[in-house]
Order: structure tokens, then sequence, then C-alpha cells
């Protein structure tokens, strides 16, 4: 197997246990103390990363308004995407939060229409069609899991924060930066404010040993070894597209991991959901494959 396919199942099974590590984390921590320790193991896992790679001086080269746009960046992801993420695990069962979180890909196509002036088309509206139907079939239901009501503030917190994503990767793309580099300093600018909510609305101070280690968990494999794997696959590919769309192995594993280790029965309307959401990705998919050049085809 190639290197880069290899990284790029690396992450999708590091990605895969992030469902089921948030879920069990907040057994023992609350929100802020989840996203703050995750953020700090993050930072240093990159920049270990970039030391070892030579790569770490090059944090210190940027311009004062570089700095200042990377911590405005830093600001929606890891600091508002996440804690919108991890309050909605907090309120849902991680089988309903889980596959909203994949429309991200629409959410990312809806939001280039106004942002890069890109054109809402037809089959694309079809798709998004498709793909939030999926939502209303996974979150319509009465009950949320374990007989409890739905908590429809946990359903939009899981859809808008892929706003959230979508607009930190539209934004990205005015940088022209190593994305490692790009990353830890999002991360990096990240800890003081994810400190300030810990402290004011939680505390520092973590109790049971388990949660702290969920969190370095999180901060690992959501975070810190997954990023640098996916990103690092998608310098190697030759093909972005075909290593880019193993992403979407992801929910179906994650599932594996939700119903084995957490204990959640999987609902048929969670399948049936999940399976409208991937349809409507899909579709928009061969749409913008069909949109592009023979030439660009191949490399796509």
């Amino acid at each position: 197997m190639k290197k880069e396919y290899l990284l790029g199942l690396m992450t999708v099974l590091f990605w895969s246990t992030s469902a089921t590590a948030f879920e069990l984390t907040l057994r023992y921590l609350d929100v802020f103390q989840v996203l703050f320790y995750g953020i700090i193991t993050s930072t240093v896992i990159l920049g270990a990363y970039l030391k070892i790679t030579g790569k770490f001086d090059n944090v210190f080269g940027l311009r004062q308004r570089e700095y200042g746009f990377y911590l405005g960046l830093g600001c929606l992801n890891p600091l508002v995407y996440y804690l919108m993420v991890i309050k909605a695990y907090d309120l849902l069962p991680a089988q309903i939060v889980q596959p909203i979180n994949y429309t991200w890909v629409i959410t990312l196509s809806l939001m280039a229409v106004p942002l890069l002036k890109q054109p809402l088309g037809k089959i694309q509206m079809i798709a998004t069609l498709i793909s939030y139907a999926g939502v209303v079939v996974i979150s319509l239901k009465g009950q949320g899991g374990a007989g409890e009501p739905m908590n429809y503030w946990g359903v939009i917190l899981a859809v808008g924060c892929t706003l959230i994503w979508a607009l930190y990767w539209i934004l990205n793309i005015r940088s022209r930066q190593d994305p490692v580099v790009v990353i830890f300093l999002n991360f990096f600018f990240s800890i003081p404010l994810a400190a300030l909510l810990c402290s004011v609305f939680s505390s520092v101070l973590v109790s049971d040993p388990k949660g702290l280690l969920g969190a370095v968990w999180i901060g690992c494999f959501e975070f810190g070894f997954a990023f640098i794997t996916w990103i690092t696959a998608l310098k190697l590919s030759g093909n972005t597209g075909r290593v880019a769309n193993l992403v979407f192995l992801t929910p179906f594993i994650s599932l594996i991991f939700i119903h084995f280790v957490l204990g959640e029965t999987i609902e048929a309307r969670t399948w049936a959901g999940l399976l409208l959401i991937l349809i409507g990705i899909g579709i928009q998919k061969y749409q913008e494959f069909k949109a592009l050049s023979p030439s660009l085809r191949k490399i796509k």
C-alpha cells in the first residue's frame, strides 16, 4: 500500500475514535475542561513535530498582520468550533452528532457561494436538500437515545458548528504558510482563551485522571497526530481526491466504536440519515468532478 493511503487510513482510524472519546471523556470532565486540555495536548504535539522536522523557526518569521490573522482563525478553530462540537456531544448521543457533523462538506459549498462568489447550481441544491434530509431523519424522532427526549439545542449546535468549520477553511485559503505551522498557531493562540473560559465557567483542576487521559487522547488523535498524518498524506498523493475521499469511511467506522465501546444501539434512522447525507455529498462531488477539465480530472 502506498504511504499516502496508509497515512490517510491512519487518520480515518484516529478520527473514527473521536465521537467515542468525546462521550467517554465527558463523563469525567465538563465541556470547557475537555476543550482546554485537548488544545494544550495538540499544541505540544504540533510544536514537537515542527521542531523535529526543522520547521519550528518558521513560526517566528511571520509578519505582525499574519499573526493577527491566525489569532482570528484560532478563535474559529479550535476554540468556537470544538466548543460547539463538544457541547453537542454533551447533549446528544454520539450516533446523532457524528453523522450530522459530516454535512460540513455541503455547508462548505453553500458558504462558498456568497464568500467566494461561486454559483449555486441545481445539482448542488438537490445535493444539499438530500443531505439535510438526512439530518432531519436523524434528528426528527422524539427521542435522543436511551428513552430521553431529543435535545434540539444539541442538533442546532451539531449543524451550526459545520458553519464555523466551513468558514475556517474558506478563510484559510488566504494563507500561504505551511499548513502545520498555521494549525499550530491556531491552537497556540487559542490556549489563553480556552484557559479563560475554563477558569470562568469551570475549573482548570481535574479531579479524575480518567478525564484527563480522555482529553489527552482527543488532543492526540482528533487534533494533533490526525492533522499531521492527513496533511502529509495529501502532500504525498498524486491524486488528492482519492485520498481525501477516504475521510468518508470515518462515520461508518465511528459507528462501530460507538456501538461496541459506548454500548449505543445504532438505530435504523441513524443509518438511513447517514446514507442520505453521504448520497448528497456524493452527488456534489460528482458534479464538481464533471466541472473539471479533462486534464484536471486526472489529477483529481
